[in-house]
């Protein structure tokens, strides 16, 4: 009868073992197109697919007539930076990130340092209390130029009730002739909008999968 072996089975090597695959998405368009942005494994975080950037830097590259250069970009729930970053990649003025996640906020600046994005700004906040502080100063006639901007990226967390805490906010900070990317979890319709988007108008809507998206300006200002 064969005895036993006393033998340990053999060790797997630490460097054998492959780390989980870190998720990716791309930067479709301008200067840094096909540039992988990393997607930490993190609750809320959601980039916004690249079939829905195409369409939604499209419908904006039209409105726009192209003059991305003068364009002031707000990202308020910036998570991967995947709106802002392309926008900035298009040739945006500036592009303001707010991001309350610790870990999403300092990969975003690891992006920015490799792609050299100066003309990014990524600011480590609570989206509402951000926006209640820069609204208030917005409100005096000396740094109400500066603190507009001309391009509004909305895109929190789903089923939070987000949009109906910052709408309201945005209107202040939104230049005249400026425009607003809202994602959510349902369609609007442009005759059946909800209270807090009273004073807004519908300019654009689309879906992709479970993704309903849509633009819009502020009501009596021709876009």
């Amino acid at each position: 009868m064969k005895k036993p072996s006393n033998k340990k089975a053999p060790k797997t090597p630490v460097h054998a073992i492959k780390p989980p695959l870190v998720r990716q998405v791309r930067i479709i368009g301008g200067a840094w197109k096909r540039t992988p942005l990393a997607v930490l494994d993190s609750e809320g975080l959601r980039p916004t697919p690249d079939r829905v950037r195409e369409t939604l830097f499209n419908w904006l590259t039209h409105l726009l007539d192209g003059n991305w250069s003068a364009v002031r970009c707000l990202d308020l729930f910036a998570g991967t930076g995947a709106l802002g970053f392309e926008a900035a990649s298009r040739g945006a003025l500036e592009v303001t990130m707010i991001e309350h996640n610790t870990p999403a906020a300092r990969q975003l600046e690891v992006t920015k340092t490799k792609l050299d994005a100066s003309q990014v700004r990524i600011l480590r906040s609570d989206a509402a209390t951000w926006l209640s502080k820069v609204s208030a100063q917005a409100g005096t006639e000396a740094v109400a130029d500066s603190a507009r901007f001309d391009l509004i990226f909305l895109d929190p967390p789903y089923q939070q009730g987000w949009l109906e805490k910052v709408l309201p906010q945005c209107q202040g900070l939104l230049a005249e002739h400026g425009l607003l990317y809202l994602e959510s979890e349902f369609a609007l319709q442009e005759d059946a909008l909800p209270p807090w988007l009273a004073g807004w108008q519908l300019l654009r809507a689309d879906k992709a999968g479970i993704v309903f998206y849509h633009l819009l300006k502020r009501q009596g200002h021709s876009g």
